[in-house]
């Protein structure tokens, strides 16, 4: 069976107009020098056992270090990444501002196969970036989610 992944996809317009979307830069060493190494904010979930959107809300309380934001669940659906998970989305208009506080951390073998571990922060770091800045960093599969998001507000892509 495929892994499966939830998350929140927070997203709000700008003053001059333009679309906004809260990403998360994925932490550690291998992902400091990526160009596509920004995600929606998301994790791991059995969905035989969880509900996708607690999920997400859980994922976003530990990756962000906030609560997940209040306001209307709208489902972006699912997308395959490359890998074989498969990820489901949320997007979400925030009623208050949106801010990184800290994340939780993760052990991981750094460099590979050195035998040497350590723990390292899932996200380093979120952000408001415009959707097409967003497009450029985020992680390609996940790009499919910005166009659903735009349909549904009504944006040129």
């Amino acid at each position: 069976m495929p892994r499966h992944s939830a998350g929140l996809l927070p997203h709000r317009l700008r003053p001059g107009g333009g679309l906004e979307v809260f990403l998360a830069h994925m932490g550690g060493p291998f992902w400091a020098r990526r160009p596509r190494a920004w995600s929606i904010v998301k994790g791991e979930y059995d969905p035989r056992a969880e509900d996708p959107v607690a999920a997400a809300e859980r994922e976003f309380a530990e990756e962000i270090g906030a609560p997940a934001p209040v306001g209307e669940r709208l489902d972006l659906g699912d997308v395959r990444q490359s890998g074989g998970k498969i990820v489901r989305v949320h997007a979400v208009a925030p009623e208050s501002d949106l801010v990184f506080v800290a994340s939780n951390t993760v052990e991981i073998e750094w460099p590979p196969r050195s035998g040497r571990r350590q723990r390292v922060p899932e996200v380093d770091r979120a952000e408001w970036l415009a959707v097409g800045e967003a497009r450029e960093v985020l992680v390609a599969a996940q790009t499919e989610f910005l166009d659903r998001l735009l349909e549904h507000v009504g944006r040129p892509r």
